[in-house]
């Protein structure tokens, strides 16, 4: 999840290179419509290895730097680049605006159904580091895809994670379905390009766990492009920041609203989440019995003056062409 400042884009990155064990093949897109891939060379047993209880313990969410825009951009998870503290706000009274009436801001998700089997802890590592993010199945024709943000697979100085490895139902240390590492990762040509956080959404290709799919482990969730806008989401992940711990999978619910800064096509849920919970999927239409609805979103970032709002890139033609490459990874 990154911060955004009406003052200076902020960014996650990690300058040096990528370290990996044998050589990755990658394929940058022609034009900045397109889509950028990643093939993951390191084998899936090393990063199985790699991820021990106290590396998962210790991972962060990303760094961040900060550089000179025109514009208002993010900051990195956790960031607040106008020099303020991620504060746990307080509901929305009603007046302030009918679009933002909420089931919850940020609670704990107690209920069973799909939706903690389909949603997970995210780790991997760029340039030594050891980092955390959110994410969730979604049914493909591979059964092997997962969506979470474009900053949890490629930062903006263009490294690709490495050892990364996808916990569904994480909670509390605990690893219910195993762990599946990732074998090929998919971003969009605006966020490889210049980090247009517009299309911070990736699409990850997974091995398989004990030559089982991640969907025929623990199910996927629908996805679904160009849906009417202000619909009613819920929104999972695990937070890491203020009040939680990133142990436990987390929701908001409420509808969702245009950018009130007027800079992205995103669009906002009244939200308390914090850093860690970036790429957990936005479902709507979603069934609090069965746990189950369809992918329209990713958590991606928060105003630094707003941190009650959390910011989601809307699915349109760009994903959805990114999805049908994905799928057949």
């Amino acid at each position: 999840m990154f911060t955004r400042s009406p003052f200076a884009l902020v960014v996650p990155a990690v300058s040096a290179a990528l370290g990996m064990v044998g050589s990755a093949t990658s394929h940058p897109a022609p034009v900045v419509t397109g889509v950028t891939d990643h093939v993951i060379a390191t084998k899936s047993s090393a990063t199985l290895r790699y991820w021990t209880v106290e590396r998962m313990r210790r991972a962060v969410v990303p760094p961040h730097r900060s550089r000179p825009s025109t514009m208002a951009g993010p900051a990195a998870d956790g960031g607040s680049a106008a020099g303020r503290p991620l504060t746990i706000p307080g509901s929305v009274p009603e007046q302030q605006s009918s679009r933002r009436s909420v089931e919850t801001p940020g609670a704990p998700w107690t209920s069973r159904g799909a939706v903690r089997a389909t949603t997970g802890k995210v780790f991997f590592t760029i340039n030594g580091g050891d980092y955390v993010c959110s994410a969730g199945t979604v049914t493909s024709a591979n059964r092997d895809l997962v969506v979470t943000a474009g900053h949890c697979a490629r930062d903006a100085a263009g490294n690709w994670a490495d050892h990364w490895i996808y916990v569904p139902g994480y909670d509390q240390g605990r690893r219910p379905y195993g762990a599946f590492p990732a074998r090929h990762l998919f971003v969009p040509g605006p966020w490889t390009a210049h980090g247009d956080e517009n299309y911070d959404v990736a699409l990850v290709a997974l091995e398989t766990s004990g030559k089982r799919h991640v969907a025929d482990v623990v199910g996927a969730q629908g996805i679904a492009f160009d849906q009417p806008r202000g619909a009613l989401v819920y929104g999972f992940g695990y937070p890491a920041g203020g009040r939680y711990d990133g142990e436990r999978l987390t929701y908001c619910s409420g509808r969702t609203y245009p950018d009130s800064h007027k800079i992205t096509k995103d669009e906002g849920l009244r939200c308390d989440m914090t850093e860690g919970s970036s790429g957990g999927p936005w479902l709507t239409r979603f069934d609090a019995g069965t746990g189950t609805g369809v992918v329209t979103s990713v958590s991606s970032f928060k105003y630094a003056d707003d941190p009650a709002t959390m910011y989601g890139p809307y699915f349109g033609s760009a994903i959805r062409r990114m999805y049908d490459r994905a799928q057949q990874a």
